[in-house]
């Protein structure tokens, strides 16, 4: 191997640890010719996991297809540079809300990005991805926290919405995707909201349902924060909307949610 080459592959050596992954794009980035990737295959350097997606190896661990959701978002993040970030019910989990979200196969993994490549969910993942633009909010990063990357591997973080954020795009998947039910439970934790992240946020986002959904969960739990925000500071539109079938229109938010977030007293107009 000439010497040019024996540097591009410290350098891909030095930025990938064992068991994470890169893209073809990346390779080219760092110097590596296309015509190189099957010869690093070949001689154990790198082990190609899809079409122009390639994994570390592990040393002394037997070979598998199977890659942890985590790793693969944060090699996205942390090395290849993509912005994208997790949100919705999946970065709620992450910062202590599992145990009311359904687990397994089956829950999904909410990503969001404008420029989310398609191998993503192509990938043999312990999870399924689900892809989502940024469109929610006119500020795409507001309510995200950047993931802290020290150079160590272990003290990577994945760059998550706030809980703030989160709830907020939880709520713009009901009600196909995600179920009021566990919101219900979600937002029966959310204690402690920050009032002004949560305006900031409902100032920026673009959908009159993700708003008014808020409110009605807000008003039924009623946390302390929820005094601290008013709903005529808000452009919650005009009209009803009519969001399931077999519902009740909310009284206030003129919304069409399960009969029992509509409180018989609040009905009645009392």
């Amino acid at each position: 191997m000439d010497t040019a080459r024996s540097q591009n592959l410290k350098k891909v050596l030095d930025a990938v640890p064992a068991g994470y992954l890169v893209d073809a794009a990346w390779l080219v980035s760092q110097g590596i010719a296309y015509e190189s990737f099957r010869d690093y295959v070949k001689r154990g350097w790198l082990e190609r996991i899809a079409r122009g997606v390639f994994r570390r190896p592990v040393p002394n661990m037997q070979a598998s297809n199977s890659i942890d959701w985590k790793t693969c978002i944060l090699s996205m993040q942390h090395i290849m540079g993509h912005d994208l970030h997790v949100g919705s019910t999946t970065a709620l989990g992450e910062q202590g809300h599992a145990h009311y979200l359904r687990l397994g196969e089956s829950a999904p993994v909410w990503v969001y990005g404008d420029k989310v490549p398609n191998w993503l969910i192509k990938l043999p993942t312990d999870a399924p991805f689900s892809i989502r633009p940024r469109s929610l909010f006119t500020d795409p990063k507001l309510g995200v926290i950047e993931g802290k990357n020290s150079g160590l591997p272990w003290d990577w973080g994945l760059t998550m919405s706030t809980p703030e954020r989160a709830i907020l795009e939880a709520m713009d998947e009901l009600p196909h995707h995600e179920s009021f039910h566990t919101l219900d439970m979600v937002f029966e934790s959310l204690t402690t909201l920050r009032p002004r992240l949560i305006s900031d946020l409902l100032q920026a986002c673009q959908k009159i349902k993700v708003k008014r959904l808020f409110f009605v969960f807000a008003d039924r739990h009623d946390h302390s924060w929820r005094k601290r925000i008013d709903p005529q500071a808000f452009d919650l539109g005009s009209g009803d909307r009519a969001l399931i079938q077999g519902g009740k229109i909310h009284p206030r938010y003129r919304i069409m949610v399960p009969e029992e977030f509509v409180k018989p007293e609040a009905e009645n107009g009392a």
